[in-house]
């Protein structure tokens, strides 16, 4: 862990993990091996960052946020060897309780919503919306999720907002045309 680190109560680290200069740790992180995060990222509280991550500069972890083992975040959009290019860094945002799945990759520049599902090897080329489930090469949206993370029965663009109730711990959303928001239930 190099100066100028700061890591919050309860939050683990694992082996081989490095910590590079002007980083912020939440509360409550659980850091896997040969991870490397770093320099000035900002990670918030209750997140798990598994295996063989790098979060690079430019990279903002919300609270409760999942990266799976070997996911990836790139962060420089057009890289070349002779070329250096560090200072052209394209932010990436991950919003509240988002899951990125294993051995997904983020390219720079992409915003990730809040409770957003984006499945295991996915390539995301642009941003995801709120509640979204995503995946593929390249990522698309193929439904919405919970804050749970149970897949909702919203499927289509409904021309009006209508309701719909998560089958695995009854929380109520509406979904229309922007997306899904959610009414009641588990949400924080």
């Amino acid at each position: 862990m190099d100066d100028g680190v700061v890591i919050g109560d309860g939050t683990r680290l694992w082996h081989f993990t490095h910590i590079l200069p002007g980083t912020r740790i939440g509360r409550d992180c659980n850091i896997g091996q040969n991870v490397v995060i770093g320099p000035d990222v900002q990670i918030g509280d209750g997140c798990k960052i598994q295996n063989n991550v790098s979060v690079y500069k430019g990279v903002t972890l919300e609270d409760d946020v999942f990266c799976g083992p070997s996911m990836v975040f790139t962060n420089v959009h057009n890289p070349r060897a002779n070329i250096r290019r560090m200072d052209e860094v394209r932010d990436t945002h991950v919003g509240k309780g988002a899951t990125l799945g294993a051995n997904c990759t983020i390219v720079c520049g992409t915003n990730i919503g809040r409770h957003a599902l984006v499945g295991a090897g996915a390539v995301v080329t642009r941003d995801v919306p709120d509640y979204a489930l995503v995946y593929g090469n390249p990522a698309r949206r193929h439904g919405w999720v919970c804050s749970c993370g149970v897949r909702l029965e919203a499927e289509g663009e409904p021309v009006a907002e209508t309701e719909t109730e998560c089958p695995g711990c009854g929380s109520v959303y509406l979904h229309g045309a922007a997306g899904v928001r959610p009414v009641s239930g588990v949400v924080k």
